[in-house]
């Protein structure tokens, strides 16, 4: 398990990479303007709308497939992917029959700022998009299909085509015109499915042309799939209101929101995904096979290993929030005010990157233990909560409020979740766990404090790109002889693996 969440992350820091080399492309052609707030409302609705539906399937069908294969075997399992599969298709296809007639309000209803020629795009947009959503489905279940079959070097990688392909469509907007851009957002996800698909038939997936609700391990996992669909549809409801209140507050508020929850985004993806990925199959064979004690060891060192990665870089970036943007962003149609109202974001949202990662694993316990309505009823909490933070935050803050909202309400989720399982009777502790965040925790704060004053010192000498990278370097080094020295057990473990690896080519 730990050898491939190793390579997870390594696949990950790469197509991450990549997908920064997009966001810069991104930002160089088209700012942060109303042409990419309409972008990028025309990305958000496909994504929600899908989300509503289609996550709460995805969700549940680990578990369920797992129960499927162990009581039935493969075959019935197979039949029971096709039959989610062509469930999913018909959803799809209500949804979009219904954003086609009713585009312009969709719009509206995700950006309210809209007016004229920036809403006329915005609709062109969408409905171009929209049809994406049959790929994103599919893509869904069979990625979960391939991690289930423990493959996992396809499902990481399957964001690769899709910004290869967003960057020449950019390139290409900048020059032929602006309706390319809606064109790539919908070639885009179908490429991931072209990508798919030979690993999925290599896996000996087989499919049948099946649709039936009544099957009793469908009519279940719909079951456990409507606290999920109802969790999500309140998560959806509270970036509808970001996204709304972003386009009421500046020109280009929607976009700096944006850029800033990818650079945040950033770190989950390559320290929460590839650990989410790998435990979720896991631990939902050892709710079958009532192995507690197993259970409780993989979720505690998930926790400590994203600890150990995710809280320097959520002290990293508070501190060096403003060099990072303007290093990454500050070029082409991206201005300094733009590089304001995104760093200010990015302070706010690095906040919570370690309680986004806390939240999913907790989350994937309960999903595991087929129990979904615990993890909805927490998440509903906590986007009201956030809800609420954005009216009030936002009109003091601006964009920055909506930021420190979302940070809010997040770590406020996590708490919740926490409270949860511990009233559960499941045999999970968290007390070493703890007490290893909080040496993570000093080791990291020091590093901040080394990179905040040594930043000034090395831009003064090097200027600003190489600055920034210096004063990384050295406060990196500090935080890594420093963990070593508070003899972590995680770090001890790999500590010893590099040394046999070393011994054992010599």
């Amino acid at each position: 398990m730990k050898k491939n969440i190793a390579i997870i992350i390594l696949i990950t820091l790469f197509t991450k990479a990549l997908g920064f080399v997009r966001e810069i492309v991104l930002t160089y052609f088209f700012g942060a303007t109303a042409i990419s707030d309409v972008y990028l409302i025309a990305q958000t609705i496909p994504t929600t709308l899908f989300a509503l539906v289609g996550t709460g399937l995805a969700t549940t069908f680990i578990p369920i497939f797992s129960k499927v294969e162990t009581e039935e075997g493969e075959e019935s399992a197979l039949r029971f992917t096709s039959n989610v599969m062509n469930l999913v298709l018909v959803i799809c296809s209500v949804l979009i029959l219904l954003v086609l007639i009713f585009t312009p309000q969709v719009v509206k209803i995700f950006a309210r700022g809209f007016r004229g020629e920036t809403l006329s795009l915005a609709v062109t947009f969408t409905r171009i998009s929209i049809f994406g959503i049959y790929f994103t489905s599919l893509v869904y279940i069979l990625n979960a299909y391939l991690q289930l079959k423990d493959e996992f070097i396809i499902p990481a990688l399957i964001s690769l085509p899709m910004n290869l392909v967003l960057i020449m469509f950019y390139a290409a907007a900048s020059r032929f015109g602006n309706i390319l851009l809606g064109y790539g957002l919908f070639f885009s996800i179908l490429i991931q499915f072209v990508f798919i698909l030979p690993s999925v038939m290599k896996n000996r997936f087989k499919y049948y042309a099946l649709l039936s609700h009544k099957n009793r391990y469908v009519r279940e996992m719909l079951i456990l799939a409507v606290p999920v669909i109802i969790g999500t549809s309140v998560n959806q409801l509270n970036v509808l209101v970001d996204k709304n209140i972003a386009s009421t507050i500046i020109e280009g508020g929607i976009s700096a929101l944006n850029y800033a929850d990818r650079l945040s985004g950033l770190v989950y993806g390559l320290f929460v995904i590839p650990i989410i990925t790998v435990i979720f199959p896991t631990i939902s064979k050892m709710v079958v096979e009532h192995n507690e004690e197993g259970m409780n060891k993989v979720v505690n060192e998930s926790l400590v290993s994203m600890g150990l990665l995710i809280i320097p870089a959520s002290v990293g970036a508070m501190v060096l929030a403003r060099p990072i943007v303007e290093f990454l962003f500050l070029r082409g149609e991206f201005d300094v005010q733009a590089a304001v109202l995104t760093s200010q974001a990015l302070f706010y949202y690095a906040i919570s990157m370690l309680a986004y990662g806390v939240r999913d694993v907790f989350t994937r316990v309960f999903y595991a233990s087929n129990d979904t309505k615990t993890p909805t009823i927490n998440g509903v909490v906590g986007v009201v909560t956030n809800i609420v933070l954005n009216l009030i935050l936002s009109r003091f803050m601006g964009i920055a409020g909506l930021a420190l909202a979302t940070s809010i309400s997040a770590i406020f989720t996590a708490v919740l979740l926490y409270r949860s399982l511990k009233k559960k009777s499941m045999e999970l502790s968290f007390k070493s766990s703890l007490m290893k965040m909080i040496k993570i925790t000093g080791a990291a704060l020091l590093m901040g404090a080394l990179a905040k004053f040594s930043y000034p010192v090395f831009l003064s000498k090097a200027g600003s790109s190489l600055g920034l990278i210096f004063s990384i370097l050295v406060a990196g080094a500090l935080y890594l002889l420093l963990i070593w020295l508070f003899k972590i057990e995680e770090v001890e473990k790999l500590k010893d693996i590099v040394k046999n690896k070393l011994k054992n080519r010599k």
